[in-house]
């Protein structure tokens, strides 16, 4: 096909997704004249749904453009009777796209009862991560470890993941309705390790358009309108609910919300972590933070010092309740004894919180 013509057919929702990943890849691989272009390997995570296949649609396009080869990995979680011709369906697609390696990954997903986006999957169920249990979370797990494993086997950089605009909002919403704070509520990152998530500004609807607008027909998994998921009560019922109520735009207000918490979780860990350089030691039965550096800080910031210094010495997640608890130790100190949390013990020894390994 000649290029002139296939620019002529270009659609604005085409144009947006492939703008949104042709900016990312610049950002998170900008070139390098220094190295190969066949040594530049991504992956697309692509179950065939719709999402994943206009993520691989605009990669296949914009990847060379980069200086990057693409290729795309699926995810057959056989959870569905027809989970592996699902999962050909979609490589063959990516090969018809252009994109190689493609590379379909089976895995076992441990669970009770059939999993959302469990025929092959690009993303975490199409429309989301952040499952906190069940069949969800299994699911998601097991797919993650399979692109790792494919990561290791390819020696690829990145996986692209077709997370967008809506599912930001939905995750949004979830962690609002768990009280989780927020490092919950600033949603998913464009770029987390080796992941990168193109399309958080794209809505849905915008990435549906541009496989209509190039002829392309994707999988819609059943799971997806299944209401024993709670993501997807939240996309049928409760977001469709507060746009008719509050007006259009809220998918949008909330994805922007995100972009704004994010910005500020990211400095105020920045700030533990410059902290933790400060009040932070190394004692005899594990790690010491000066209590007075804790005290003359904000409440926030105290507690991010904790966690910062507790996921880097034992790779233990504190919950608010545990921080607090520990931090009782200093603001509420009256001789009393430490604190056990998971797997540690949180003493107070003179002007010193001290936190050990406890003994199985």
């Amino acid at each position: 096909m000649h290029p002139d013509a296939r620019r002529s057919r270009l659609t604005p929702a085409m144009a947006d997704v492939r703008r949104a990943v042709r900016e990312l890849l610049a950002a998170a691989l900008p070139l390098d004249d220094a190295q190969a272009p066949d040594a530049r390997l991504v992956l697309v995570g692509l179950s065939g749904g719709p999402d994943s296949l206009a993520l691989a649609a605009a990669l296949a396009f914009e990847a060379p453009r980069a200086g990057l080869t693409a290729g795309a990995v699926v995810v057959d979680h056989g959870l569905q009777a027809a989970s592996a011709g699902v999962a050909e369906h979609a490589a063959e697609q990516a090969r018809q796209l252009g994109l190689d390696p493609v590379i379909i990954e089976t895995v076992t997903v441990s669970t009770g009862r059939g999993a959302a986006g469990a025929g092959a999957s690009g993303g975490g169920h199409e429309s989301g991560g952040g499952a906190t249990g069940g069949p969800e979370a299994a699911a998601r797990a097991a797919r993650y470890a399979a692109f790792e494993r494919v990561q290791a086997s390819t020696g690829a950089s990145h996986v692209l993941l077709a997370h967008s605009l809506d599912d930001q909002a939905e995750t949004v919403l979830l962690g609002l309705a768990r009280g989780s704070g927020p490092s919950s509520l600033s949603g998913m990152s464009p770029v987390n390790g080796p992941y990168l998530r193109p399309l958080l500004g794209i809505p849905r609807r915008t990435l549906h358009q541009s496989l209509d607008d190039q002829g392309l027909e994707a999988w819609h998994d059943p799971q997806n309108d299944e209401p024993a998921f709670t993501r997807v009560r939240v996309r049928q019922t409760v977001l469709p609910l507060l746009e008719s109520e509050l007006g259009p735009g809220v998918a949008e207000a909330l994805a922007r919300t995100a972009e704004l918490l994010r910005e500020d979780d990211e400095a105020l860990d920045a700030l533990a972590a410059e902290w933790a350089t400060e009040i932070v030691e190394h004692a005899e039965a594990g790690i010491a933070i000066d209590v007075h550096g804790l005290a003359s800080n904000p409440p926030a910031l105290a507690q991010r010092i904790i966690r910062y210094v507790v996921a880097a010495e034992f790779g233990t997640t504190l919950s608010r309740a545990q921080t607090l608890a520990a931090l009782r130790l200093v603001t509420d100190w009256r001789g009393q004894a430490g604190v056990d949390l998971p797997g540690i013990r949180v003493t107070r020894v003179g002007a010193q919180l001290v936190f050990a390994r406890r003994s199985a």
